[in-house]
């Protein structure tokens, strides 16, 4: 795992091959009646060629993948592989897209790749630190609630004492952006954004994104201030002090 960044590179240039396309794809719903889940050919080919590539190199490692599941299951190292996180916007024609790749070593996320193709950006996360496009990046200074640049996804995933609670960071927070899927931290760590709070995020959701906030300065908690991500409710945040803060309003 020497060259992990130059892998983490590798990978975004075999998913790019499938991802980037002239054409906005149609999507199946793989979700039940009345609900809305949006799939694509482009989805299921690029997670294929991911896990093709890892497989090429790293034989006994564990994959799993947002479309077709887990493989060696009981391998300690395990790639964790979303290939294309906010297909809304892909289906929108919209550029905030990613692919993200994550490596948990006995359960834990200790690096991850956040690629944007279509903006040209690619984040990766190691033990070294995180960069974009090969330049270090660190999160901002931001520790008080009334200047925090905040994003989330979408605020109507959020329902009855969630969305009360979310309401009150959003009411305190200076500005609030929606819709960014995982680009907002990359954006975080970048120091564009100093807040992301999200909820029912899946594990091949969060994973590639916590070393990529955690290795470029910041903090990454679930609502009541713990480490425990498992059930996908995840707060992002520059400095410590903001974190508590936020924490302290979620739960008031």
């Amino acid at each position: 795992m020497s060259d992990l960044v130059a892998f983490f590179e590798h990978l975004s240039a075999v998913a790019r091959a499938v991802t980037v396309k002239a054409d906005v794809p149609l999507a199946d719903n793989k979700a039940a009646e009345g609900q809305y889940d949006p799939v694509t050919d482009i989805d299921r080919a690029a997670e294929r060629a991911l896990r093709a590539a890892i497989e090429a190199r790293f034989p006994d490692d564990g994959i799993e993948g947002e479309e077709y599941g887990v493989a060696r299951a009981h391998a300690r190292r395990r790639w964790l592989l979303d290939p294309v996180d906010g297909t809304r916007a892909l289906i929108c024609g919209l550029p905030s897209w990613t692919t993200l790749v994550a490596i948990m070593d006995d359960g834990e996320p200790v690096a991850g790749m956040v690629d944007a193709p279509a903006l040209g950006e690619l984040v990766i996360a190691t033990a070294q630190g995180t960069t974009l496009n090969g330049a270090a990046l660190h999160v901002s200074s931001c520790e008080d609630i009334s200047e925090a640049r905040l994003s989330s996804t979408d605020p109507f995933l959020f329902e009855g004492d969630e969305f009360q609670a979310f309401d009150r960071v959003r009411r305190a927070a200076r500005v609030t952006r929606y819709g960014y899927d995982a680009l907002a931290y990359a954006r975080l760590a970048a120091g564009h954004l100093d807040l992301v709070i999200e909820n029912k995020l899946h594990r091949h959701d969060w994973a590639p994104l916590v070393p990529v906030v955690r290795r470029a300065g910041g903090v990454v908690g679930n609502w009541q201030g713990g480490s425990d991500l498992a059930e996908g409710a995840i707060v992002a945040a520059a400095t410590p002090r903001l974190f508590d803060e936020v924490i302290a309003l979620l739960n008031r």
